[in-house]
């Protein structure tokens, strides 16, 4: 004798695209409580924000880059051209 067991239907996908036009009915301080949850979230993600407090860390920067001004130097004019 065999059952029949019900089987679960898989549970759609939750993406970005699926979920932004719910998110965009939202009203103004319902859409503000979710950046407050999401941002967080993100805050206590320590793959997004891997530093240490207290350490040093050590970032280029442009400063005595003269090959940089230069290269920044001829490309404006030619972005201008582009975008006027």
């Amino acid at each position: 004798m065999a059952l029949n067991v019900p089987t679960k239907t898989p549970e759609p996908l939750l993406t970005l695209t699926n979920i932004i036009p719910s998110i965009r009915k939202l009203p103004a301080l319902d859409k503000l409580k979710l950046i407050r949850i999401l941002a967080e979230e993100l805050e206590s993600n320590r793959e997004i924000f891997p530093f240490e407090t207290g350490k040093t860390y050590y970032l280029p920067t442009p400063y005595n880059s003269y090959g940089a001004a230069a290269i920044l130097a001829e490309a404006t004019p030619t972005y201008q051209e582009e975008h006027d």
